[in-house]
């Protein structure tokens, strides 16, 4: 008769233990958090000195960082990703983003017998038979997988081999669905903005991150496209090997590049000023490039790469910029591809009536509460879909009494619609932090007229008579 591994057993209970433990964790340190946002309007209304009023505040944001910073940090997975979408100088207050920026890149690496048992498995060979070396140390490590140099046997290629943390997949799902209650409690009581269909969104695109194999294809999709028409590609797209790829193990070629948030560091050590011409001349070429590629991936073939928060742009030899990590692509069906073209010319042109057109056009339904209902539409557009910050402005704030958001209610927001607008808040996210204040919608019209003339939906003379200002013909990043 066999013994009882009480080991084994203690191990299969903790493992379906944690989900629930990490709920709870979830609800008891968010209600904490909103708990305080909900007080102190009270508390700051009892004072009448406005300057008391605005210590009080920046004293509620940093102790609300401080908890943000707690549960993102402790929980990890997912909630790391929440951090790094909530550490934009746009999107949220001053306190969060110096407090959150740094959780960005601080996953907890897999040990590495771990990551050998998973690479083993997947490829069927031990690590010595695939790679000439192997640095155990990863070169980084992401909410999802993590990521180690190496040198292939034979051809003696440097590669980069990305794989994925056992049993992470299953800890992130419980995050996402917890998250999904939270937007559905709050969309109904403080915010009229559909949040809970872009958590649904999120969770199917994080859902396919697990998947490997579709990053990979991902990735070569987009790389020939970029490759196929332009005559140098904006940015550079690591090549795949095909033969190494599994559900959890992908390996692609190495970029050498430094990550674009060392990049005023890396200024500094060749003594370059950062606030000198040579300096913003480079993040300008940095960002037309980055714009550029986007541009053409959402207007032009509506396939694109959905995930342009730092940790996946290097900036290489010449300024030229390398995009990593094609777990979050997303492919819009050609009525949203070109009603966001629409909203593009739209937002560029400052014409309110078109944005309305555009909005209704894509299936995003909006309740005006105010009276000037278009220029709202305008400025909400321009909010969501727009790097463009508005004039001494270098936070949004987008959920404040006097955004567009608070006066017009976002009844429903098509799920893929999600990506575009993350993406976007990224991009403007990155400009923010360069100092580099540009529109995408004027750099793009001109890519989303070509889209809607392709599409038959403009003709040539309409296209000539909607160009009522030279300026619009040609942009540049910074104009």
């Amino acid at each position: 008769m066999h013994g009882f591994d009480f080991q084994e057993i203690q191990e299969k209970i903790s493992e379906s233990f944690h989900p629930w433990q990490r709920s709870f964790q979830f609800w008891v340190q968010t209600t904490n958090i909103y708990t305080g946002y909900k007080v102190s309007p009270l508390r700051v209304s009892l004072v009448k000195d406005t300057k008391k009023q605005e210590v009080m505040w920046e004293k509620q944001h940093e102790q609300a960082a401080d908890k943000i910073y707690f549960m993102c940090s402790d929980l990890g997975g997912f909630f790391l990703k929440i951090a790094q979408l909530l550490a934009k100088p746009d999107m949220a207050p001053a306190a969060w983003v110096r407090k959150l920026v740094t959780l960005c890149d601080q996953a907890p690496a897999t040990p590495f017998d771990a990551i050998q048992h998973v690479l083993e498995e997947e490829l069927g060979k031990s690590i010595g038979e695939i790679f000439e070396t192997f640095d155990e140390k990863p070169l980084g490590s992401a909410s999802i997988a993590q990521v180690h140099k190496a040198t292939v046997k034979g051809n003696k290629m440097n590669v980069v081999v990305k794989v994925q943390h056992p049993g992470i997949e299953r800890l992130m799902m419980t995050d996402i669905r917890n998250l999904q209650l939270f937007a559905l409690y709050m969309q109904r009581t403080d915010i009229k903005f559909d949040l809970h269909s872009i958590t649904k969104e999120m969770e199917k695109q994080i859902g396919y991150e697990f998947d490997f194999k579709r990053e990979a294809n991902a990735m070569e999709r987009i790389r020939y496209f970029l490759y196929e028409n332009n005559k140098k590609p904006p940015v550079l797209v690591p090549r795949v090997l095909r033969d190494m790829v599994t559900k959890r193990v992908l390996v692609m070629e190495y970029i050498n590049g430094i990550p674009i948030l060392s990049l005023g560091d890396e200024m500094a050590k060749r003594g370059i000023n950062p606030h000198g011409k040579i300096a913003e001349a480079a993040k300008h070429n940095i960002l037309n490039s980055l714009s550029r590629a986007y541009g053409q991936m959402i207007l032009k073939s509506g396939f694109f790469h959905a995930d342009p928060h730092p940790g996946n742009i290097l900036i290489c030899k010449g300024q030229e910029v390398a995009l990593l990590d094609y777990g979050q692509v997303k492919e819009l069906p050609d009525n949203l591809r070109l009603g966001y073209a629409n909203l593009v010319i739209a937002m560029a042109d400052n014409n309110a009536s078109r944005v309305s057109q555009s909005f209704w056009e894509m299936g995003l339904h909006t309740v005006a509460k105010c009276e000037n209902e278009q220029q709202e539409l305008l400025r909400l557009a321009q909010t969501l879909f727009d790097t463009k910050m508005p004039a001494g402005q270098t936070v949004l704030q987008p959920f404040s009494d006097d955004s567009s958001i608070k006066k017009i209610a976002v009844e429903a927001f098509p799920e893929e619609l999600f990506s575009v607008l993350r993406t976007v808040v990224l991009l403007r996210g990155l400009s923010v932090g360069m100092g580099v204040n540009y529109s995408c919608a004027q750099q793009w019209r001109s890519m989303a007229e070509e889209a809607l003339l392709a599409s038959g939906r403009l003709t040539r003379d309409s296209k000539r008579r909607s160009q009522r200002r030279p300026s619009l013909r040609r942009l540049r990043v910074g104009s």
